[in-house]
């Protein structure tokens, strides 16, 4: 298991990625404790370390950016009782476990439909491990294919439910880690966009037997499947809607007076420019010469470039030719089986993360520096 994979597949991922394949011959009077094979150059200390202070690193500079972007700092003071009542209002929306809540709406449904893709009972393990073509793992039946699970790993369930009682604690203490933090940003925007009266409204209301039922399901209902899938099915008719719109949109920005160059200013223009720079007036113009003399050249240099001879046309087109003959439409992958297409994609993607991974112990033996850090 490398760190990328822990990035990249945070939640149920994770889990995912962590079920182990242990050979089935291992032990098989009782079931094996379920192990998480790591790499040991990749999980070490010192490698662990290093991860986390270039994650460190990535963060600040976020921070800084976003800082920067929103000028956070230079916003007026809170008046301590107009937080206060904000901090009253988002202890209500944001009670201990609401985010683990929202997850599990959401992540809890992904989970199970990861962990079943990769249990060595789906078709497309059935598929990685045994090499048979799709359709015809597709045509068996559950039993058959429970049957060919067990031979590959009878203790798959022992172990799934191993690594569910290893990483779902982790997810439960980080998202609840997240809790404070969430509830502090939100009672600062709280302050500073509702009024004192308004908040103390909405904590009156939150304190009745109907508040509090709004307050221990509104998060977790923003992941709800049925909002979820609402949200997905108006995404095509959005999409229709920009498409068709786009030459109505194109004609009217072509409306738009074009923007202004150098070369398009005047010396008076020139000379307005060179003092709000404060700069000479000449470093101005000669930039400005400088940039119409290429123009003709470059556009001259194209032109001869575009001047092939009809022998070379010919040569191209007899090139092309040679490849249309030489096409084979099994190699495309349009004309793939959905379930053929995404075992490709498995596999290219678990050959990525072992060169990765391999890249990085030749990189540790060889002394040399990692270039992405």
């Amino acid at each position: 298991m490398t760190m990328s994979s822990w990035k990249s597949l945070a939640l149920a991922g994770t889990v995912a990625l962590l079920s182990p394949a242990a050979p089935a011959w291992a032990e098989p009077e009782e079931a094996p404790a379920a192990e998480v094979v790591a790499d040991d150059s990749m999980l070490s200390e010192s490698s662990l370390a290093d991860a986390k202070a270039r994650m460190r690193k990535e963060m600040d500079e976020a921070i800084a950016l976003v800082e920067k972007i929103f000028a956070t700092d230079t916003l007026p003071p809170i008046d301590p009782a107009q937080l206060a009542l904000a901090q009253q209002t988002t202890a209500a929306l944001i009670p201990a476990g609401s985010l683990e809540r929202m997850l599990d709406n959401l992540y809890g449904k992904v989970f199970k439909s990861i962990m079943a893709q990769v249990d060595s009972a789906s078709d497309l393990m059935i598929g990685i491990k045994t090499g048979v073509d799709s359709d015809t793992i597709a045509a068996l039946d559950a039993p058959s294919k429970q049957a060919i699970a067990d031979l590959f790993d009878p203790h798959r369930k022992q172990r799934e439910e191993q690594v569910t009682a290893v990483i779902k604690p982790v997810i439960s203490e980080v998202l609840a880690d997240l809790e404070p933090p969430m509830r502090a940003g939100l009672a600062r925007a709280y302050a500073r966009t509702f009024a004192a009266d308004q908040l103390g409204q909405f904590n009156a209301f939150f304190a009745t037997p109907a508040g509090q039922a709004y307050t221990r399901e509104w998060m977790a209902l923003q992941a709800d499947p049925e909002v979820m899938l609402a949200m997905i099915k108006a995404v095509p008719p959005l999409a229709d809607k920009v498409i068709d719109r786009a030459p109505q949109v194109e004609g009217q920005l072509k409306e738009l007076p074009k923007e202004r160059a150098l070369t398009d200013l005047s010396d008076a223009e020139l000379r307005k420019l060179a003092k709000l720079l404060k700069v000479d007036v000449k470093t101005l113009k000669e930039t400005r010469d400088s940039w119409d003399a290429p123009v003709e050249t470059t556009e001259a240099a194209a032109s001869d470039e575009w001047s092939y001879s009809d022998d070379a046309v010919d040569a191209a087109a007899d090139a092309a030719a040679a490849a249309a003959d030489d096409y084979d439409a099994g190699h495309d992958r349009s004309n793939w089986s959905e379930a053929d297409r995404k075992a490709v994609e498995e596999l290219e993607a678990a050959t990525y993360e072992a060169e990765q991974s391999a890249a990085a112990n030749a990189r540790k033996r060889l002394g040399i520096a990692d270039p992405t850090s």
